[in-house]
Formats: structure tokens, C-alpha cells, sequence
């Protein structure tokens, strides 16, 4: 049965336990309204680790000022009973206090010029919030993993950056995005879409799916193609759509070849959606 820890002090007493023992601890950071893709998360850090801790913190320093930080979905019951089934042991859930005791950190993480594009270009100081946050859990509970799941790609790419960069010795395990049967990716918040907006959704894995046939010809025809998809959805307005280098995040240029990866997002109603797709170009 999963234990829920609400304090720095009590879940460091538990791990420290742990390692006392001989045991491998994995963390899985998430901010609750858990789904399947969360669980996925859990079951690799159970493959990993002796000892599972999830974290559930809804990050106020991620957020911008107009964005959706008072109605984020938050249902700590339904949490704790998913986090049963899937088998974590701990959970740790501070309130904001007890991880933000000022309110506001003076020093925070910077993402540098990869935290500036794509998400962090809409969403501006967001994956300074995100690294901050991150950085405070690893040093809370000092884990042997850290486990994210690749739906969140530009996440997953400045998370990797920072534990090389500050030299964390923690690993990092990415799991596969999950998928809805008709293949949106799960997010907490595909559960603000109504039943119209749920079906303008599928346009989104659709562009990826246009821009992964077009793999064999080149980063035009990609775009073209996943662009095309969208634009027949009346409704699911583009954000941004690119191709990068897996190892830089930057735009690949017309004569690229190899692995690539597509990343889109788009406003569906009041609500953005984010996904991507490893493709071979060429």
C-alpha cells in the first residue's frame, strides 16, 4: 500500500532507510491527476529501483500568470488509490510550503537558449520553474533514478541537460509516450476537452502521422504534410510545429538525414496540447 510522506524531513528518514539497506531508490516527479502514462512511469521505475517514490507537487514556478495553475486538476484520493494499483511505495506530497517556504526560490535553475524555444518560447521562465522544482526533489530525496516520460520531449532533452551539466548523479529513464485507443496522447489535462474537442483532438497524432509518411522525402514535405492534417480540423489552431536533432534541440536543416524528431502543439478549445514522434529522415 502506498504511504503518502508530506514532509522533507520524513520522506529523507525513509530513503536514507532504504539505502541503509541496500536498496535502489527511483523517483517519479508528476504533478497528480494521474492517468496511465503516469502509472507507465511507475511500473519502469519499479523495474529499476527496490523502492518507488512518486512525487506529487502542482509546480506554482512553472506557471505563467494567464495560465491554468488555480483549475489544474487535483484529486490526491484518486491519486493515492492509482499509485496503490500500480505498486509505488511512497508517496511524497509537500504542500507548497513545505517545498517553498518563501513562496518564490531567490535562486532558481536556468534552461539556457533550448529552454527558450518551442514550449519555452510560449510559455516563457516555464522550464526554469520545471528544472528549480526538479532540482529541489532530486536533492530531497536523492534518488538512483529519475524517471519522465518522453510525451513531455523538450522536458525530457533540459532534464537530461541539467543532471549533465551540474553533474547529478542520478540516471535518467524515459518511457514511451501512452496512448489513448485512437491515439492522443494521455495528459492531465486532455480531461478540460468536451466531447467536440475530444474528437478536433485526434488531429494532433494525425499531423504526426502525416509528417512520419513523408520521412522518406524530406523536412518540407514533412512539415507540408503534418500542416495539412491540422488545417482540415477546424478548430485545432497550431501553435508550432518543428523537426529536431534529438541531440540538440535545434531545427534540422534541408539536407538532414537520420533520426529526427517531429514536435507539435496546438490550442483545441481552451486547452494546448503538446506531442512528438522519433522519425528516420531520408
Amino acid at each position: 500500500m502506498t504511504e503518502t510522506i508530506p514532509t522533507v524531513a520524513e520522506i529523507r528518514k525513509r530513503v536514507a532507510a532504504a539505502r541503509s539497506a541496500g536498496r535502489l531508490v527511483a523517483l517519479v516527479p508528476t504533478m497528480g491527476a494521474l492517468h496511465d502514462g503516469h502509472l507507465a512511469l511507475v511500473a519502469r521505475a519499479r523495474e529499476v529501483a527496490d523502492l518507488v517514490v512518486v512525487s506529487l507537487f502542482v509546480n506554482p514556478l512553472q506557471f505563467g500568470p494567464n495560465e491554468d495553475f488555480a483549475r489544474y486538476p487535483r484529486d490526491l484520493d484518486a491519486d493515492v488509490a492509482a499509485l496503490d494499483r500500480a505498486g509505488a511505495d511512497l508517496l511524497f506530497a509537500p504542500a507548497a510550503a513545505e517545498l517553498l517556504p518563501e513562496g518564490r526560490t531567490q535562486v532558481r535553475v536556468t534552461a539556457g537558449p533550448a529552454g527558450t524555444v518551442f514550449e519555452g518560447r510560449v510559455r516563457p521562465g516555464h522550464f526554469d520553474g520545471v528544472l528549480t522544482i526538479v532540482l529541489k526533489l532530486l536533492h530531497v530525496v536523492g534518488p538512483d533514478a529519475v524517471v519522465f516520460g518522453q510525451k513531455d520531449a523538450q522536458q525530457v532533452f533540459l532534464v537530461r541537460r541539467m543532471l549533465t551539466d551540474l553533474d547529478v548523479p542520478v540516471a535518467l529513464e524515459v518511457v514511451d509516450t501512452v496512448r489513448e485507443a485512437d491515439g492522443l496522447a494521455m495528459s492531465s489535462r486532455n480531461r478540460y476537452l468536451d466531447d467536440g474537442e475530444r474528437r478536433l483532438a485526434r488531429a494532433v497524432p494525425a499531423a504526426l502521422d502525416a509528417a512520419e509518411s513523408a520521412a522518406d522525402r524530406d523536412v518540407d514535405a514533412m512539415v507540408g504534410a503534418a500542416q495539412s492534417a491540422l488545417a482540415g480540423e477546424d478548430g485545432a489552431d497550431l501553435e508550432y510545429l518543428a523537426v529536431v536533432d534529438p541531440a540538440t534541440f535545434r531545427p534540422v536543416d534541408d539536407g538532414y538525414r537520420g533520426r529526427a524528431l517531429v514536435l507539435v502543439a496546438a490550442r483545441v478549445g481552451g486547452t494546448r496540447l503538446i506531442d512528438n514522434r522519433f522519425v528516420h529522415l531520408g
